[in-house]
C-alpha cells in the first residue's frame, strides 16, 4: 500500500498540490508504521522502540505552569573539575506546577567550546566529540544566563558530577537549586531495571541519539514526564518533592578504627579529607532520620554520648564542589 501511495507522484502536479500531496502520503505512511508497531506489540512477542522526537519550543508557556525548570548534561575532558574541562553543555529549559506536572519546553541551548588541552581518545570515543569539531568555540555564556537564571531547579542526570563543573565554569550556577535524577528517584520502584539514562530511555519504549548535550537533555524530560500504571506520579513529581526535602550530612569523626566495616555496611562512605571535607566516615540522610542515626553511632560505635559534625544540605547545598 505504501509503494502504491508514493508511486502517486509520478503523475504530475502543480507545486501546491504536490506538497499537500506528499504531506498526506507522510501522514498515512506514518499512521500505517504506528499501526504496524501496534499490531506487533499486541502479539506479545515484540518490544517496539520508538525514535524518541525532541518536543517542540514554545515562546508562551501555558499559565497553569508557572515554574522554571531545567534539564542540563555536560561533556567534558575528564573526571576531575578542578582539572578537566567542560567541551559540550546542553540545556532545555521548560515549565511546571506546584503538582511537579510538566508544561512546555520554553527553550535550548547547545554549545561547544575549545579545551585548552587536546581532547583525550577516550573522550572522543564516548562522545563523539572531536577537536576539529570544538576548533574555534565557544559556549554564548549570555544565552545559558538567559535559560539557568530564571530556573527553580536545575536537573542533571548525576548532579554530583555536572554540578561541579558547571560552577567551576561559571558563577550563574553557584546560588541555584538542584535535583539528581538519578539518585532522588527511586527507579526500581518504578520497574525500571537500572537508573543509566540508556535503560531508563529503552524500558521507556524510545530509543535515540545518545551522548550529545541536548539529545540526552530532551531523552531525560521524556523519562521524567513518562506515567506508568503502577506508580504514583511522573518521575519528575517524585523528584520535585525530594528536592524539596532536606538532609543531613553526618561525619563519624574519630570513630573507632575497629568500627569501619559497621559503618561501611550501613552505607557510610570514606573521605580522605582531599576534597574538603573531614576526613572520617560519612552518610547522608533524610533531616527526619537524624536522631535515629545519632543514636545508632553513640550506641553502637562510639559507645558515649558523641557529638558528630551533622551538615544540614537543601537543594541549594546537595551536589555542590566543597
Amino acid at each position: 500500500m505504501i509503494a502504491s501511495q508514493l508511486d502517486f507522484f509520478a503523475s504530475p502536479l502543480a507545486p501546491a498540490t504536490a506538497k499537500t500531496a506528499r504531506s498526506q502520503v507522510a501522514a498515512r505512511v506514518g499512521q500505517d508504521e504506528e499501526a504496524m508497531a501496534r499490531h506487533l506489540e499486541a502479539t506479545g512477542n515484540f518490544r517496539i522502540l520508538r525514535k524518541l522526537l525532541p518536543r517542540s519550543v514554545v515562546e508562551r508557556a501555558q499559565p497553569e505552569f508557572p515554574r522554571r525548570g531545567v534539564i542540563l548534561d555536560t561533556e567534558t575532558t575528564g573526571l576531575n573539575h578542578r582539572t578537566d574541562e567542560i567541551i559540550e553543555i546542553g540545556v532545555v529549559a521548560f515549565s511546571f506546577n506546584d503538582a511537579g506536572e510538566i508544561g512546555d519546553v520554553t527553550g535550548v541551548y547547545g554549545g561547544l567550546q575549545q579545551p585548552i588541552i587536546p581532547i583525550p581518545t577516550e573522550i572522543t570515543r564516548l562522545t563523539g566529540i572531536t577537536d576539529d569539531m570544538v576548533a574555534g568555540q565557544v559556549i554564548e555564556i549570555a544565552r545559558l544566563k538567559s535559560l539557568i537564571e530564571p530556573a527553580d531547579l536545575i536537573i542533571a542526570h548525576n548532579a554530583g558530577f555536572d554540578r561541579p563543573f558547571c560552577e567551576a565554569f561559571s558563577p550563574i550556577f553557584a546560588h541555584k537549586a538542584w535535583a539528581c535524577s538519578v539518585s532522588e528517584i527511586d527507579w526500581s520502584a518504578r520497574g525500571f531495571e537500572g537508573s543509566k539514562l540508556g535503560y531508563l530511555i529503552g524500558q521507556s519504549g524510545y530509543f535515540h541519539d545518545g551522548h550529545r548535550a541536548v539529545d540526552d537533555c530532551f531523552a531525560l524530560l521524556e523519562v521524567l514526564g513518562q506515567t506508568r500504571l503502577d506508580s504514583t506520579g511522573t518521575p519528575f513529581a517524585e523528584l520535585y518533592r525530594a528536592s524539596q526535602r532536606s538532609r543531613v550530612r553526618i561525619y563519624a569523626e574519630s570513630s573507632p578504627f575497629d568500627m569501619k566495616d559497621h559503618l561501611k555496611a550501613r552505607g557510610y562512605r570514606w573521605s580522605d579529607g582531599s576534597d574538603g571535607r573531614p576526613k572520617s566516615w560519612w552518610v547522608e540522610l533524610p533531616e527526619e532520620a537524624l536522631d535515629e542515626e545519632l543514636h545508632f553511632l553513640r550506641a553502637e560505635i562510639y559507645r558515649w554520648d558523641a557529638d558528630p559534625p551533622v551538615r544540614y544540605l537543601t537543594a541549594f547545598d546537595r551536589f555542590r564542589k566543597v
